[in-house]
């Protein structure tokens, strides 16, 4: 099951939807900013007029929110927009598999911890590749790239004339004092973009709201002439402005997912039934080591006790038993940590 497939689960295993703790979703406990929902609901007559055309407001707030400028970002609707746009411009075979295009894997490797080594990763690299994707923190890995490493790889690829795909979905989880963003490499490099949205961190999936950044101008406005206008609604545009600004809602949540994911993970690791990997996103990637059991089994343990978390057997090339869990509330936490004490 994907972490979205609540119906489906609630239909096998005869459960009620409010009643599950999404562990497999990866979305910010707290839920949507309260302060966020009443400056909403004050300002629903946005609805009768278009969004401005160019979001300047939004790009000047998330141009503040990520120190950089706001002549470097575009906006859409949802990061998967974006995402499927920078594809189509720099690569349309890749989003085009089924008519020729070809796409290759870079496998991580368990003994490393599933940490990335640039080394190995630029003497893969070749001048016949249009496309580089990364996911930084990685899914369902945990593991991340320090901006210096970054550096390095884009240098790299940058003298193959090759493009790098960046996706930040997860970085603003990110452990304090870990340097990982490659927003400060914008000004630098222009052949790369970072995409970041609001789904995970601000709990707003349902927003569709993403954005990227790229110093790459002729590019951007490459994406611009293939983009539909107004992709972001008026809603989208006015609630991402304030989510940007919203500085309390922005520590509380840090605060959380840091304190309970060392919390959680100190304590997975004095289990000899499991092995856990050095996390950098709001999830930890687990893998089972006991003797017989399976990640569906876990799973099922799991969903007896109404805590959805997500068997990772669909992930390509992840060989072996992995479970993959997102931090929650405290108290729902400890449930899930029972559960992996019972195995």
């Amino acid at each position: 099951f994907h972490g979205s497939d609540i119906e489906k689960i609630c239909e096998v295993y005869q459960l009620k939807p409010e009643e599950i703790v999404k562990f497999g979703a990866n979305v910010n406990p707290l839920g949507l900013s309260e302060h966020v929902k009443k400056q909403l609901a004050g300002r629903l007559d946005i609805l009768s007029s278009y969004p401005d055309r160019d979001y300047t407001d939004l790009k000047k707030a998330i141009a503040a929110y990520t120190n950089t400028s706001p002549e470097h970002i575009v906006v859409g609707n949802g990061s998967t927009e974006l995402i499927s746009l920078l594809i189509s411009q720099r690569a349309p075979k890749r989003e085009l598999n089924l008519v020729g295009g070809t796409l290759e894997y870079y496998n991580l490797k368990e003994e490393q911890d599933f940490r990335l080594d640039i080394s190995d990763l630029t003497d893969t690299l070749k001048s016949d590749i249009d496309l580089l994707i990364i996911c930084n923190p990685n899914n369902p890995t945990s593991s991340a790239i320090s901006t210096a490493d970054m550096k390095k790889l884009l240098t790299v690829c940058r003298s193959l004339g090759i493009f790098v795909m960046i996706d930040e979905t997860y970085i603003e989880f990110a452990p304090e004092g870990t340097s990982l963003s490659a927003v400060s490499l914008v000004p630098e490099f222009d052949n790369f973009m970072v995409i970041r949205g609001v789904s995970k961190f601000f709990a707003a999936p349902g927003l569709r709201f993403g954005y990227g950044l790229t110093s790459n101008q002729a590019f951007l406005q490459t994406l611009l002439i293939h983009q539909n206008p107004w992709s972001l609604n008026s809603i989208g545009a006015y609630a991402g402005e304030r989510m940007l600004k919203d500085i309390d809602y922005i520590q509380k949540t840090w605060s959380l997912i840091d304190s309970e994911r060392t919390r959680m993970c100190t304590e997975l690791s004095g289990l000899d039934t499991v092995k856990i990997y050095p996390a950098y996103a709001n999830f930890v990637l687990v893998k089972i080591l006991k003797e017989g059991l399976t990640s569906f089994d876990v799973f099922e343990k799991a969903i007896h006790q109404n805590l959805m978390i997500r068997d990772c057997s669909s992930f390509e090339s992840l060989n072996g038993e992995y479970v993959r869990f997102c931090i929650m509330n405290p108290e729902d936490n400890d449930r899930l940590l029972d559960v992996f004490r019972s195995l």
